[in-house]
């Protein structure tokens, strides 16, 4: 990979910087959103990328939870951006002393940057890559050529790498983490027994979950914010001997948030077979419709294009006994 033999050239593991720059410099007037105050995150807050900050709404307590999956397969979140990082005069010290001594190729772009002479007395930023998984196991579309790329005030055309909330977004929802199903199964997942009907039961209402992505950096200041609506509560028993195998609630919300009356629903389940020594794996699901917003607020505007909707998933291996009775 490209990436990785620059990074060895100029010595260091990950596409880190030299220290963290604030002082001096032109702000430059870059950035189309500005993040709001309201909306902001009860849970704990975590970083990606060099400066952006990922915030999530408050989950009920003690729930089990799982990283968002997504109901497109073919769907990825960005592998890696620019972010804004550099000051010319910045940029200058960055690279005459992350650069020292380096071997080619690094020395090479290191020298086509001093021929610039850095964009000293320019207006603007310098905006470098970051990476999502700093593995670089995913191919990077950005050129090591382009390592860093100039961002003027007055921008004529974005690089298609460069962050945006569209991009923010994407972030936003590849950290989302959903509550998974509180499911409880009546009789217990290690009692239950053929042909006798198996209650899938909501212990508990959830409500939507919200992530915000944003930066505000060197005068830099935007941000997304993704939202997750439950919709529809699906069942899977786990084998084809079951009466029926799969099925869908769809939820409703009410006064304390999304749920299902299960009681007399046609789609609890009936086991047709016992498990024998094994079990079967039962399998519930959570579909969430997800939207979002390039703002901090959640209740913002859907922007497009739109996200795949997500998946929250239980999973529990069951136990189907089958009594013997006795004719006399």
């Amino acid at each position: 990979m490209a990436a990785a033999s620059l990074l060895a050239a100029v010595g260091t593991a990950s596409p880190a910087y030299a220290g963290d720059p604030t002082n001096g410099g032109d702000q430059g007037n870059i950035g189309p959103s500005q993040p709001t105050e309201s909306g902001g995150g009860d849970s704990t807050p975590g970083t990606i990328g060099a400066h952006i900050r990922i915030d999530q709404s408050k989950l009920p307590s003690g729930s089990s939870t799982s990283t968002a999956t997504s109901s497109n397969v073919d769907w990825k979140p960005p592998v890696c951006w620019y972010e804004p990082m550099y000051t010319p005069d910045e940029y200058e010290k960055f690279i005459k002393t992350a650069y020292n001594g380096a071997q080619e190729p690094a020395a090479d772009y290191a020298k086509k940057r001093d021929e610039e002479h850095y964009h000293k007395g320019d207006k603007g930023l310098w905006w470098q890559v970051k990476f999502r998984d700093d593995t670089y196991a995913q191919s990077c579309p950005v050129s090591t050529d382009n390592w860093e790329i100039w961002v003027p005030p007055a921008q004529q055309k974005k690089d298609p790498n460069q962050l945006t909330p569209e991009i923010l977004s994407q972030l936003a929802y590849n950290s989302s983490k959903l509550p998974t199903p509180p499911v409880e199964l009546s009789p217990n997942a290690d009692r239950l027994i053929v042909n006798l009907g198996t209650r899938v039961k909501l212990n508990s209402a959830f409500d939507r979950v919200w992530t915000t992505a944003s930066i505000d950096y060197k005068g830099v200041r935007m941000a997304a914010t993704t939202v997750a609506t439950p919709v529809a509560l699906k069942v899977d028993a786990g084998t084809s001997d079951a009466d029926p195998q799969t099925c869908t609630y769809n939820l409703v919300k009410g006064n304390s948030g999304y749920t299902v009356d299960s009681k007399d629903a046609g789609c609890n389940i009936t086991y047709r077979r016992s498990s024998g020594s094994g079990t079967y794996p039962f399998k519930a699901s959570i579909t969430w419709k997800v939207t979002w917003t390039d703002s901090a607020d959640p209740d913002g505007p859907a922007r497009q294009p739109g996200l795949p909707g997500g998946l929250s998933t239980f999973e529990q291996d069951v136990t189907v006994k089958e009594i013997q009775a006795v004719n006399r």
